[in-house]
């Protein structure tokens, strides 16, 4: 958490963002950021939630969705500058490159969790799941792919385009434009490795449902800025 501020005060006076916005902003995009996660994940898994109210208050068991976070942390970063009367585009574009990197190293948590792995493989870089932690469909498999490490490295390559862009002066909705597009792509494509429990529509898996729907949106957002040279 704490590198993903400091590189945000940093990138943040590319903007001319003062540190104590950023250290502001920050504590609007955690708070918000942990309530869409929460929100989201119950959502997904309403029919255990329902069953168990008190459950949803219990984030120390774990449940929270990224997809839920972003959509929870843009809404607080919208809501705080619109109180502090900010560039939220600006604002946006200089926690995005925090945002990648700390999900490059949040996503480690699953590696001492020993969750969210993928399907069973005999890479050299296959990792051994202790037995309670299996599917039941795949407890005779010893060696799982490393979904984790997938989307550290996925996120860490974004994080590194993002620094780029922003030293090159790209305008702030294309920074925006460029984690979005490249995240869905990103999460959509591991999903098809993924054999945790999620809900299902149209036969693909809800994350890979929520990554078009950002994807789309973010490409339609992007041909936009170029057609009307927009921000």
């Amino acid at each position: 958490m704490s590198a993903g501020i400091i590189t945000a005060i940093k990138i943040g006076r590319y903007y001319g963002i003062k540190q104590d916005i950023i250290i502001d902003a920050s504590i609007w995009l955690i708070i918000g950021g942990l309530i869409g996660a929460r929100i989201y994940e119950v959502f997904l898994e309403s029919s255990y939630y329902f069953s168990d109210p008190l459950a949803i208050f219990k984030i120390w068991e774990g449940g929270l969705a990224i997809h839920g976070g972003i959509i929870g942390g843009a809404l607080a970063l919208i809501i705080f500058s619109y109180r502090r009367k900010l560039n939220s585009l600006a604002l946006t574009a200089a926690v995005v490159p925090a945002l990648a990197l700390g999900q490059t190293i949040g996503r480690w948590g699953n590696w001492f969790n020993q969750e969210l792995f993928g399907l069973p493989t005999n890479l050299p870089w296959g990792i051994p799941i202790a037995f309670i932690n299996r599917p039941a469909d795949y407890a005779k498999y010893i060696y799982f792919h490393p979904t984790f490490l997938y989307e550290s490295l996925g996120c860490f390559l974004i994080f590194i385009v993002l620094l780029i862009m922003t030293q090159h002066r790209r305008r702030p909705a294309e920074i925006i434009c460029t984690y979005l597009i490249a995240y869905a792509i990103l999460r959509f494509s591991l999903e098809f490795i993924k054999i945790d429990n999620t809900p299902l529509m149209f036969g693909w898996r809800w994350p890979q449902i929520m990554s078009l729907i950002i994807l789309l949106t973010a490409i339609i957002w992007l041909i936009k800025i170029y057609k009307r040279k927009y921000l």
